[in-house]
């Protein structure tokens, strides 16, 4: 039954895809990045908006007292490179002695194995091939766009987990209790629905401070309005049951009967609308950074990459723009589509 529901909704099957390969992507990121340096932060500005598919030579400079880095380490925050790499055009070894040309410059620069650190059977130099070409400070393209959706997943999770903490308790207090309770909470509810939201996660954003809980913090407290009136509508029409009444009778407790007897059985609306929040935190958050006041360099963002490059969608290299806005595209489609694919089954009206 299941594989005939999958079948019937095609587009959903494929937007569950996507989002469980994004989530294996941020997991996992600075293991499948090409530059796995924190951040995906190293920049050679001689190397600025190279092309996609581009492959440079480097010669590695041995650092002093280079730290070593642990899987977990690794997994978490990436690794401090040994070496600190000069991109260079061509290179030249005759006995201990290697002449290199800078990739900036025609000079000729003469410098001995010792220096590097290695014998005479090592190679001194290595390649690195920019799949999706460089942005204009010299970094890898798809390492910072593999590393950014570790942002943008960690701000749809924690923001839904926001909005559900605040609009489920509101909204089930409000609609067990009714009275003047329901008409205080709904008042509130009201006005901060009649605020536009980018103007108030960025009211929230500046009196927070820029930063990177900051952002998902701003984003978390303007999303819980539709939460709490989808609850409160729900419990409204669920506390007049028998159960509800019997449950009463009994002697059992509010926070008994709100929690263990009415929210499991309102859970299926609330899925479905933290899916489409989910897909609104990601946009919400796209477009702080885009205004410079989301994820802060030089932590990765889709919206600051945007932000960062959006003047060349004039010129011949609008895919340094393009392709962050496209994978911001994917995500938010896939998140829509398991949405109403999760509407489906679920059998969840409006």
């Amino acid at each position: 039954m299941k594989v005939n529901f999958l079948t019937k909704h095609v587009s959903g099957s494929i937007g569950m895809f996507i989002i469980v390969m994004s989530i294996f992507i941020a997991v996992f990121a600075y293991f499948i990045a090409p530059d796995n340096s924190p951040y995906g932060n190293t920049m050679h500005l001689e190397l600025s908006t190279l092309k996609p598919g581009s492959t440079v030579s480097f010669l590695r400079f041995p650092k002093k007292n280079p730290t070593q880095t642990s899987f977990i380490e690794q997994l978490v925050s990436g690794v401090v490179s040994p070496f600190t790499s000069i991109p260079i055009r061509s290179y030249e070894q005759k006995d201990s002695i290697i002449s290199y040309v800078s990739y900036s410059s025609n000079l000729v620069t003469d410098i001995s194995l010792d220096q590097l650190l290695i014998s005479n059977d090592q190679t001194p130099a290595f390649t690195q091939t920019y799949y999706l070409g460089t942005d204009k400070y010299g970094r890898d393209l798809l390492s910072r766009l593999l590393i950014a959706t570790r942002i943008s997943l960690s701000v749809g999770f924690i923001a839904v987990f926001i909005s559900l903490l605040i609009g489920i308790s509101l909204g089930l207090v409000s609609g067990y209790y009714g009275s003047w309770v329901d008409a205080l909470i709904l008042w509130f509810i009201n006005v901060v629905w009649s605020i536009p939201t980018l103007l108030m996660v960025i009211a929230i954003s500046l009196a927070l401070g820029k930063g990177f809980w900051q952002v998902f913090v701003a984003v978390g407290l303007t999303m819980w309005v539709e939460v709490a009136r989808v609850v409160r509508g729900q419990v409204l029409s669920l506390k007049q049951l028998e159960y509800i009444q019997a449950a009463k009778v009994l002697g059992f407790g509010d926070l008994r009967i709100m929690f263990g007897h009415i929210l499991p059985n309102i859970m299926s609306p609330i899925i479905v609308i933290s899916a489409a929040n989910f897909a609104s935190a990601i946009l919400i958050e796209a477009g702080l950074s885009f205004l410079g006041i989301g994820v802060q360099a030089p932590i990765p963002s889709w919206g600051s990459m945007i932000k960062n490059h959006y003047s060349y969608i004039i010129l011949d290299k609008a895919y340094l723009a393009f392709a962050p806005g496209l994978t911001i595209m994917l995500l938010v489609l896939a998140l829509m589509y398991v949405g109403n694919m999760l509407r489906s089954y679920l059998n969840v009206k409006g």
